[in-house]
């Protein structure tokens, strides 16, 4: 809050600035007045809190003080009253604190990828699909497959679907980083358990003015027959898309849909949520050369969560939860990690109010 209120010094200096030459840009004293005017109703509960703090400080001291003993009492009256109020208003000012670093509203798109532990890994990988769209489905969220390369094994090297919904990403946020799985594959023959590792990255859809239109000449789209399992028309037409981003490299292909033009969409959408997380991850190394700055530390190297099927145990190392129930959890059961991952953040947010 303190930072705001520095913020809050400064805007008023250059409005008061602005005033006095008389030859202020309009558009630009229109956001200085704009942000003024966000600024004030928080800056001024806050001054008042620091207030209160002063007063109520005052007033327990003459509780230590001598003299009269109903001079004492009102002190001490008084001292209660006040840091009653304060403790309104910090809830006040804690609340506005959150909802200033609310998750927006936005759909987004998961992608699960193999890791170490050749097929098991991509065996995993289907499982924790299957698990998601269970997950999401209970909270009456919607997915849709985006892109998926099956292995041979039968479960995906790679795979990619959308969520939409009200609290999407407030739930799924937290599921970036490295997965880690041991158990016994079924080909195992002397039973010894195998350490697997699958990736998921959790991208939010871009809007326009994130990431604008790409230009035709910055993509290059090729189609082909579509390999695979698959409905009638699938293995039979041209309906499968590769799209290459020239300047980055990046390649998503598509061949779920039957549709040329709809694997074109849905490749584009996986492919702008790409760019828009590769921008938004340069960003935020410039920003925090000296300190990590992703959403639960989000380094995708990271691991953030072992299952352990031996002994039915999933546990999230960041908080450090740990559940018995891990046939619940791979039938979509995650609420127990997401709400105390959401408790650590607002934590980490509202330590904020004091800065």
């Amino acid at each position: 809050m303190a930072r705001l209120e520095r913020r809050y010094d400064e805007l008023e200096h250059q409005a008061a600035q602005a005033a006095g030459q008389g030859q202020a840009d309009p558009k630009a004293y229109q956001q200085l007045s704009k942000e003024l005017s966000d600024l004030r109703e928080v800056v001024t509960s806050y001054r008042t809190y620091l207030r209160m703090d002063r007063e109520a400080a005052e007033a327990e001291a003459l509780l230590h003080a001598q003299g009269d003993l109903e001079m004492r009492q009102l002190a001490r009256e008084e001292a209660v009253a006040l840091r009653l109020q304060q403790g309104e208003l910090l809830a006040q000012l804690q609340q506005y604190w959150l909802e200033q670093h609310r998750s927006p509203e936005r759909p987004l798109i998961v992608e699960i990828r193999a890791g170490t532990g050749g097929l098991e890994a991509s065996l995993f990988a289907g499982d924790l699909f299957r698990a998601y769209a269970k997950y999401a489905s209970r909270c009456g969220l919607t997915t849709e497959l985006m892109e998926g390369q099956p292995s041979e094994a039968g479960g995906f090297k790679e795979i990619a679907f959308a969520v939409k919904g009200r609290g999407a990403w407030e739930r799924f946020k937290f599921e970036s980083g490295v997965h880690r799985v041991q158990r016994v594959p079924a080909t195992e023959a002397q039973g010894r358990i195998h350490t697997s590792t699958v990736t998921v990255a959790v991208l939010p859809e871009p809007e326009e003015v994130e990431l604008p239109p790409l230009p035709a000449k910055d993509l290059q789209i090729d189609v082909y027959r579509a390999s695979g399992p698959g409905g009638q028309g699938v293995n039979t037409t041209d309906s499968a898309v590769r799209i290459r981003h020239i300047p980055t490299g990046l390649v998503v292909t598509c061949q779920d849909e039957r549709s040329q033009l709809r694997n074109k969409e849905k490749a584009m959408r996986v492919l702008r949520a790409r760019l828009l997380d590769q921008l938004q991850h340069s960003k935020r190394q410039a920003i925090a050369s000296s300190r990590r700055q992703q959403v639960g530390s989000g380094e995708r190297s990271e691991k953030v969560r072992t299952y352990n099927f031996p002994d039915r145990r999933v546990t999230d190392h960041r908080v450090g939860v740990t559940v018995h129930q891990l046939d619940a959890v791979m039938d979509g059961e995650f609420s127990e990690f997401t709400q105390a991952l959401l408790a650590q953040e607002r934590s980490k947010q509202l330590s904020g109010t004091k800065e």
